[in-house]
């Protein structure tokens, strides 16, 4: 074996810091860069937020002048009995290697700072009135709501606690889950037979109590049983006719299956009653609420912030789009001027060079936020351009569009378009969507073209709104008028469509 030097000329793709840091800033969401912007400024005392300080928030602002111009757009207290040594107590149940984007920034360039031009959102003067409101008006829990009711009542000790632990134990949706027998004995053991009996009575008597608090249907162990207290209490009310009340009771006694396909014929036979009733008891139970808590729940509203807003303008007597960045999302930073300066001024000292690297850092991560938005921006001009016949008329003018396309037009990589549309959205005169919406496959047409994806939903939901409530059209029907309008559409991806529409079935659709 014989060793030797050898020269020899390769190419390879480095990922430096910053254009590491530039590609993870460039696939992080809103609320994450928000974070990440958050996180840099605790860490890096050369990087300011614009409107921290008077001084400096004036001075930037006449940089900005100057500036290119860029495109803005109750616990349970009580014992089960006097005797201390039986008493019991609960508790409340609660690839990186293929970016190509525009990674040629010069981080030795000036500290002025960026996007300078966007407004900074002035705080109104009902701001405060309405964060007011939102404390004082505090969210009242299905269990808050049920144990006030609860202290109306006159009830023994035992009763009362069994009460609580009974409304402490329902779920979100207002059933109780659990045995009755499993939370008696989950409290006082199964040993002691005779203070079993003696909960279990007591616990007998506070579900009867449960059930017949507000809102009706609450406590019940099933959806049957929840549909029956609501049924009785239509009863006690004479609030329908006694058959169609009579007729309903007795379905919610039968395999709920039946109930969901709507076999009327075979309820009817089971229940002993006419169709004609066993359609209006069907029709009545429809409108009962299979959820009772479900307008005490605290529901977790994902509001999302647009990154880009496309609004119409008519110039000239043509409709044109104007796509511009949100600037509400866009961080507004620069280096901290006073910083900076004074470490120019003492470059002999030791630590001079940490603190060079730290003011890079900060410069380097507010150039790489201007990439993000930069790259942001054309890819959303590039998608509406592509997609313009949506942006006029809706869905059913969607056309097929492919990640390719774009990159190819941008001369990014495909990777690259797909970071950039991933937890990105774009306000749009049809709604706010996430990018990626705009990008789907096409069907074949019979001139020999494409149809989009989402043109085809929309035209199966606009068939399905004009259909006769009576005779609801089935898959095979809907593919059959897709193809009279030149879109060949299996059967089988008709149901898909309708499906991700969250669209029923023909017969679930149809009318009683």
């Amino acid at each position: 074996m014989k060793v030797g030097l050898s020269l020899g000329v390769s190419q390879h793709l480095a990922l430096t810091p910053q254009l590491q840091q530039s590609i993870r800033l460039l696939q992080l969401s809103t609320l994450e860069l928000a974070q990440e912007v958050e996180a840099m400024l605790v860490d890096n005392p050369f990087l300011e937020r614009i409107g921290d300080d008077p001084v400096a928030e004036a001075a930037d602002a006449r940089l900005s002048e100057r500036a290119v111009q860029r495109d803005q757009v109750a616990p349970i207290s009580e014992a089960f009995d006097a005797d201390p040594a039986r008493a019991q107590t609960g508790g409340q149940s609660e690839g990186a290697s293929d970016w190509e984007g525009d990674s040629d920034v010069d981080p030795s360039g000036s500290d002025s700072p960026w996007s300078a031009d966007a407004p900074i959102r002035a705080p109104r003067a009902d701001d405060d009135e309405e964060n007011a409101g939102e404390r004082e008006s505090a969210h009242e829990t299905l269990a808050d709501h049920l144990h006030r009711q609860a202290l109306a009542l006159r009830l023994s000790r035992g009763e009362r606690a069994a009460l609580s632990y009974l409304i402490d134990s329902l779920n979100e949706d207002g059933y109780l889950e659990d045995a009755i027998e499993a939370l008696v004995e989950s409290l006082v053991g199964a040993d002691n037979t005779e203070y079993l009996l003696e909960m279990s009575e007591h616990f007998a008597v506070a579900l009867k109590l449960l059930q017949n608090l507000d809102p009706v249907g609450v406590g019940a162990r099933d959806l049957a049983e929840c549909l029956r207290l609501q049924i009785r209490a239509l009863q006690r009310a004479g609030a329908h006719r006694p058959e169609v009340l009579c007729a309903a009771t007795a379905i919610c006694g039968q395999p709920l299956q039946w109930l969901a396909r709507r076999d009327i014929k075979r309820l009817s036979l089971a229940c002993g009653t006419s169709e004609d009733d066993t359609r209006a008891a069907m029709a009545l139970i429809a409108q009962l609420e299979p959820r009772p808590g479900r307008r005490f729940a605290q529901v977790d509203r994902n509001v999302v912030t647009p990154d880009v807003i496309v609004r119409k303008r008519v110039q000239a007597g043509e409709t044109r789009l104007d796509v511009q960045l949100n600037p509400e999302v866009m961080p507004r930073l620069h280096v901290h001027d006073a910083y900076a300066q004074a470490l120019r001024q003492h470059r002999k000292d030791e630590s001079h060079q940490a603190l060079q690297t730290r003011l890079q850092e900060a410069r380097w991560f507010i150039k790489n936020i201007e990439q993000r938005f930069d790259t942001i921006l054309r890819t959303s001009r590039a998608i509406v351009e592509k997609q313009k016949s949506f942006f006029m008329h809706g869905d059913l003018a969607m056309r097929p569009l492919v990640m390719r396309e774009i990159a190819e037009e941008l001369g990014l990589h495909e990777s690259t378009i797909s970071r950039v549309t991933s937890g990105k959205y774009m306000a749009t005169p049809q709604g706010t969507y996430e990018l990626k919406y705009f990008f789907g496959s096409g069907l074949g047409t019979e001139t020999g073209g494409s149809a989009s994806s989402t043109a085809v939903r929309a035209l199966l939901r606009q068939f399905i709104g004009a259909e006769d409530p009576a005779r609801p059209l089935s898959d095979s029907q809907l593919a059959e008028m897709l193809k009279e309008q030149g879109i060949a559409c299996a059967r089988r991806t008709v149901a898909k469509y309708r499906e991700q529409l969250k669209i029923p079935t023909a017969t679930l659709r149809k009318a009683l």
